[in-house]
């Protein structure tokens, strides 16, 4: 999947040349499924959000971004 792969590269540079974007939108993102859910998933959606920023941090993006330490 040639077209899957490019846009998953061209995500991943985009994430590495702008963390602190892509960090904010995580947890916006997370604040907007909390707001519509009534905090229902605060849990999981608060471990969907680490892992997506872990996986920033890893890409070499977001170093210290890490909300919760």
């Amino acid at each position: 999947m040639a077209g899957f792969d490019d846009l998953r590269g061209k995500a991943e540079e985009f994430a590495k040349e702008n963390p602190e974007q892509v960090s904010q939108g995580i947890e916006q993102a997370g604040d907007f499924i909390d707001d519509k859910t009534g905090g229902k998933f605060a849990e999981q959606v608060d471990g969907v959000q680490d892992g997506a920023n872990d996986y920033l941090n890893g890409l070499g993006g977001g170093e210290g971004e890490n909300n919760e330490g």
